[in-house]
């Protein structure tokens, strides 16, 4: 690691009151040796890996890092804070700061020394060496695994951290003794895995390791990261009672660890609270729970679900009803977009008198352009038809794993059957969810695991559903979704331009994420169906018109005002022409994540002055995706057209007024911008190269 870090890469009176200041103070010092060719770039490549989980660990580290095409070569900064900074740590600020850096395509054998930094930093004593430590040679040397030079000579001074951290990894197991079958310590295999492979994902199976050895247990961990990984030994996985998935990035070959005890979670539960999954595995194997790996668990008993696997253990249970909703609505956006379009098509070249059309499977005439006209509308139309059914289906997968999917499914197409629309789907993708959730709970003999999961969960659960959708609730949803119908049907005039702009602020909010996705999911309900109703066709409108205007503008900024942006931005707004005119709100969310406080207010007022603009033009619009390539399609396409030029207007205005407004930071200096202004935060360009 000589190469990697020096004196003049650690600061010891690290300043910095905030992480994104950190992270600029120790890049600096990276650039200024040359490991760095566009500081702006890279904080951009730090701050987006940041943005997908905070780097902050519990003992007052905090380990920003990235994989950055603006890195050289693989390097490291040491700072250290008296005031300490907040990482996003759940025990407080951090005092000890490592930034590591390493380029997109970084050799092995680099990635492999930058992992076992990461596992150095679970041992107390190197920490608190560094902590202690007064010259910043010393730190250097510590980091490295070396001797400080005043105690080179001292044959009776104590192995160094790095020592220490080595030699504990081939330690056996404690005195304790957990017993597992035939009176041997219990064994657990565990797989670690982060984003970008680097840090967190070590951390994660040193600190396993180190449980391991305090709680008496054997405890073998493979490494997913950026330097590779060596495959654990089958025999090892076939001998071990319990399994431990640690991970935020999809685990490779899961397949290996199906029927053991499982407990998958995020990494940072690896890192934080080790004991704690120890003792949940055991007892997953005192009570016989075998879990499969990715797929249904033969015994009935849930492990982790796909939507719960890259968060965090104990999330509450808002948290976890947004992601049961977003997982229904992603699996059902791709047959929103075929369906509609394909609808869309057809009425293009039919009329809007196609809907009349007979089936085209005894009248079909390849010569006349009507029949095609009829074949799109027709497969739309079925397309369309699965909305109800996957929305619920997935909302159950998201809740229960693949036992969900057959109760959530039937649900969902009951919930077509009785005219309970999307309310009845979400309604029954929850309670499907919930009835195989509790049907896991019971305890099932080994003798009757094997056909769980194929015949006992799938038969019951679709039973209780389906009696409840039919007999109980299936109603009330019913006539809640027709009185929500009658509403938009009578909406006009200043209540219609209200809901217009509302929508458009929704659309803008976070730019593809939760409250943009409950907007257009709105939407797309009114025009499911053969014949929708004008004020369903008024909402699609505005709401896609909305979602337009966020990339569009920030293309636009780019071009008239390209100082206030860097290089990689004005790249980036290149691409948001493209993005923004086919209705792919998240061509801006590099530019939010730069510059949430600017970009997003300035979203939010452009969409909802487009969504108004576009409600009180009357425009209407039948697909319910396409962007500008569906203009032949919409009702007053010239004032749609308008409102969207408004709102594009009204936030390039506003980003570029704030941008301008802002101070100089004291002492920034520009690298490699490109005449970028000099102050610019770190922009969010470019998303990091993840392993």
């Amino acid at each position: 690691m000589s190469d990697m870090i020096s004196a003049d890469l650690v600061d010891l009176d690290l300043s910095a009151d905030t992480k994104e200041a950190a992270a600029r103070a120790l890049a600096e010092r990276m650039a200024a040796r040359g490991r760095v060719t566009d500081l702006d770039g890279f904080l951009a490549d730090v701050a987006a890996r940041e943005a997908q989980m905070p780097t902050g660990l519990d003992g007052g580290i905090g380990i920003p890092h990235c994989r950055s095409e603006h890195v050289t070569e693989p390097t490291l900064a040491f700072g250290r804070s008296a005031r300490g900074i907040d990482f996003g740590a759940a025990d407080g600020p951090a005092d000890l700061v490592f930034l590591i850096a390493a380029p997109a395509g970084a050799d092995d054998a680099h990635l492999t020394i930058l992992s076992s930094l990461a596992r150095q930093l679970m041992n107390a004593e190197f920490t608190d060496a560094l902590r202690a430590v007064g010259d910043p040679a010393d730190a250097a040397a510590l980091i490295r695994g070396e001797e400080p030079a005043a105690d080179a000579g001292d044959e009776d001074s104590v192995a160094t951290p790095a020592a220490a951290s080595a030699g504990a990894a081939t330690v056996g197991t404690g005195d304790r003794e957990d017993p597992g079958p035939s009176g041997r310590p219990f064994r657990i295999v565990a797989v670690t895995s982060c984003p970008t492979g680097i840090a967190h994902t070590y951390m994660a199976a040193e600190s396993l390791e180190n449980a391991g050895r305090e709680e008496g247990v054997e405890v073998v961990v493979e490494t997913q990261g950026s330097a590779g990984f060596d495959r654990l030994d089958p025999a090892v996985i076939a001998a071990a009672d319990g399994v431990i998935l640690a991970h935020d990035v999809p685990v490779r070959e899961k397949d290996r660890f199906a029927g053991k005890p499982t407990v998958d979670t995020g990494v940072k539960a690896a890192i934080n609270r080790p004991g704690e999954l120890i003792g949940e595995v055991r007892g997953k194997a005192a009570r016989g729970e075998a879990t499969a790996a990715g797929a249904a668990d033969p015994s009935g008993s849930a492990g982790a679900t796909p939507v719960e696997r890259g968060g965090e253990s104990g999330e509450g249970y808002g948290t976890k009803l947004r992601k049961w909703l977003m997982s229904g609505v992603s699996y059902m956006v791709p047959f929103v977009a075929a369906g509609g379009l394909l609808i869309a098509l057809g009425f293009a070249i039919g009329g809007y008198e196609i809907n009349k059309a007979p089936s085209v499977m005894d009248h079909f005439v390849w010569t006349q352009a009507d029949s095609w006209a009829a074949l799109l509308f027709q497969i739309g139309g079925v397309a369309f038809a699965f909305l109800v059914p996957v929305l619920a289906g997935y909302i159950a997968y998201g809740m229960a794993d693949r036992p969900g999917l057959v109760p959530g499914f039937v649900g969902g197409s009951i919930a077509l059957t009785i005219d309970a629309g999307f309310l009845g789907g979400l309604a029954a993708g929850l309670i499907s969810g919930a009835v195989v959730l509790a049907i896991q709970r019971v305890r099932i003999p080994k003798a009757l695991r094997g056909i769980m999961p194929v015949v006992v969960i799938p038969l019951i659960s679709a039973a209780v559903v389906g009696f409840l959708m039919f007999v109980v609730i299936g109603k009330p949803i019913a006539s809640a979704q027709s009185a929500m119908t009658d509403w938009l049907n009578g909406l006009s005039g200043a209540n219609a331009v209200l809901l217009g702009a509302l929508l458009g602020l929704m659309m803008c909010f976070d730019l593809g994420g939760p409250v943009n996705k409950v907007a257009y999911t709105f939407a797309t309900a009114g025009i499911a169906v053969a014949s929708p109703s004008d004020s369903a066709m008024k909402i699609m409108a505005a709401v896609m018109a909305a979602g337009m205007v966020p990339p569009l503008a920030m293309a636009l900024a780019t071009t008239v005002r390209g100082r206030l942006f860097n290089a990689a931005e004005r790249e980036n707004g290149k691409a948001a022409w493209v993005l923004g005119a086919s209705f792919i709100s998240e061509g801006a969310i590099p530019f939010a994540a730069a510059d949430p406080l600017r970009v997003i207010p300035s979203s939010m007022v452009g969409g909802a002055v487009t969504g108004a603009l576009s409600m009180a033009f009357g425009a209407t619009l039948r697909a319910p995706h396409g962007g500008i390539f569906v203009v032949p399609l919409i009702g007053n396409p010239l004032l749609y057209l308008v409102a969207i030029a408004a709102g594009v207007c009204v936030t390039t205005a506003l980003v570029i007024v704030l941008k301008g407004l802002r101070k100089p930071a004291r002492g920034a200096k520009a690298q490699g911008s490109g005449g970028a202004d000099p102050s610019a935060p770190a922009p969010g360009a470019k998303q990091p190269v993840t392993a």
